[in-house]
């Protein structure tokens, strides 16, 4: 029986992760966000046609609004819609699945990084770490929804397993190289989180690596092997579409705050000049941008802004883990462990990337990458706590109590948030409404000749595709098809009897598009106050909160 209880202990934290991501996945997050209808529909069409909605053939990348998305997760995303449809559990049991692996993963790597130091005890870290990841409210979130930034934590989580069993056997350095090239097809973070990363163990294990030189090049050219459908894209101006709308050096108020601060000065010139331009603006942004994801707001307390990202009210990490985090980094410093500091540069390379962008900082999205060393160095600081108390066998039995009491607490308190409060709270940030709203149409199309859908929360033309599975042929090749940009960002105006004007605008506003079309029969679907009172409702749609979301009225 003792043979067999470790493994089970090792399944339960695994299928407490799975549960944890797939209870209700379909209803919470409330709702589906425009990113996951448009990564769940260009699946589809690619399922169907074998082509995106642009009517490109088996993309690297997908141009979607404009932002040009990753393929991985849209690929990846095509098994369970092949199997459940498109829907919410179709395109939500992709990142079920992956999460739930990354677990696992975690609590291999987790056992490896330690074993040489500690031998079969290292599978309790290993545990450890995979139980604090299983109920972790960052990677909980973010494996819930569809995210590609949770994708790319398993490729990475995978390639560092590879690349650490690499110095046993060099040839698993070769297989790392496949996990790492995926993650650069994943998210735009890992684009840079990867190969930083590697160079970085590169020169921290130098001398490591170049007793294998000959696999050590071979990993190389694989490494750009695998790279090579991306390397067209990474020259064209398509490649920094998505970078142009959050970089700090494209915030429109950069050049203003430089130019703000010099006439502030009373120096002479050139010392203004000297003190504030592009560089020290920059590194001042970076520097802020960087430390913001140290605090113990961030980490442990609140957690990110972001409604989406967040549950609100936890931090990313449960607040119990601090001491614990706090006794294993300093336990990595200051026992000789090899790859000590591999999860040391794990974490600081992760908010590189971040720290160049001026949205939403500090982002739990661009940061997930950190969410894997948090949690091994936790449970490695727990483990190193116990060895502590374990001679003492009162404080041992009253400090594990404490602990597991206050873990149960902190998980009840976040699963209550998250279940009962967090859909009530912050449905409308998921763009709750589209579903029922797509719904009514569905059911009295062939009513009517024009159907007005206003644009004013966002993208309805993709919500209309994917909450009808509108037949992607059709929507490739439809003659009445009319796309605009707007500072890099593409939406739809119309297509097939679907018009989507921003209803609030002096020139689109309801009367203005009834006049222009008495000869039809017309339903509009917007938002509160797109209509005068005594217009009769065919439909009120309202968030989760009971505020009103969409009101749907007709024009004969």
């Amino acid at each position: 029986m003792k043979r067999y209880a470790f493994p089970t202990l090792v399944f339960l934290v695994v299928f407490l992760a799975f549960w944890l991501r797939f209870y209700k996945v379909t209803e919470i997050p409330p709702a589906l966000n425009w990113d996951e209808v448009s990564i769940g529909y260009n699946a589809y069409s690619i399922l169907k046609t074998g082509k995106d909605e642009w009517g490109e053939t088996l993309p690297v990348h997908f141009r979607s609004y404009g932002e040009y998305k990753l393929p991985a997760q849209i690929y990846a995303s095509i098994p369970g819609i092949a199997i459940f449809g498109l829907n919410e559990l179709g395109l939500r049991i992709t990142p079920v699945v992956y999460g739930t692996l990354t677990v696992l993963i975690v609590y291999f790597l987790a056992s490896l990084l330690f074993s040489s130091t500690l031998g079969g005890k290292s599978k309790w870290i290993g545990l450890g770490a995979s139980f604090l990841l299983a109920i972790s409210p960052w990677h909980i979130q973010l494996t819930r929804g569809s995210f590609e930034s949770s994708f790319s934590v398993f490729w990475i989580s995978l390639g560092v397993l590879l690349l650490v069993k690499g110095f046993e056997k060099p040839k698993w350095w070769i297989l790392s190289v496949i996990p790492f090239a995926l993650s650069i097809y994943t998210y735009n973070s890992a684009r840079v989180f990867a190969p930083l990363f590697l160079g970085v163990v590169f020169l921290l294990y130098r001398k490591d690596v170049l007793k294998e030189i000959k696999t050590f090049l071979l990993c190389i050219l694989f490494f750009i092997i695998c790279l090579i459908p991306l390397l067209m894209f990474l020259v064209s101006g398509e490649a920094t579409a998505r970078l142009k709308l959050v970089s700090i050096m494209d915030d429109p108020g950069f050049v203003l705050r430089i130019n703000q601060a010099r006439g502030q000065m009373r120096l002479p010139d050139p010392l203004p000049r000297l003190i504030h331009n592009k560089v020290t603006h920059f590194t001042y942004v970076f520097g802020k941008n960087y430390l913001a994801h140290f605090k113990p707001e961030f980490l442990f307390i609140s957690g990110a802004g972001h409604k989406q990202h967040h549950v609100q009210g936890v931090g990313e990490l449960y607040a119990f883990q601090a001491p614990f985090l706090v006794i294993g980094l300093i336990y990595l410093i200051k026992k000789k462990n090899k790859f000590s500091r591999l999860l040391i540069v794990w974490i600081l390379v992760t908010f590189i990337p971040v720290s160049i962008t001026v949205d939403s900082i500090p982002n739990a999205l661009r940061t997930l990458i950190a969410v894997v060393p948090y949690q091994i160095i936790t449970a490695y600081g727990f483990y190193e706590f116990y060895l502590i108390i374990d001679k003492r066998k009162m404080l041992r039995s009253i400090a594990l109590v404490i602990i597991f009491v206050t873990i149960g607490l902190s998980m009840k308190n976040y699963l209550n948030n998250y279940y009962n409060v967090y859909p009530k709270l912050y449905s409308k940030d998921w763009q709750y409404g589209y579903k029922q709203a797509v719904g009514y149409i569905g059911d009295h199309y062939n009513e009517y000749d024009l159907i007005v859908f206003s644009r004013h929360y966002g993208e309805p033309h993709m919500f209309t595709l994917f909450f009808t599975t509108w037949d992607p042929d059709k929507f490739q090749n439809d003659i009445n098809l009319n796309r605009f940009e707007t500072y890099d960002w593409v939406r739809v105006l119309r297509f097939d009897k679907f018009y989507f004007p921003d209803l609030g605008d002096k020139e689109t506003q309801f009367g203005d598009i009834r006049n222009k079309n008495l000869d039809k029969k017309i339903l509009f679907v917007g938002k509160p106050g797109d209509f005068s009172d005594n217009l009769p409702r065919l439909l009120n749609v309202d968030f989760v909160n009971g505020d009103r979301a969409f009101e749907i009225v007709e024009a004969k």
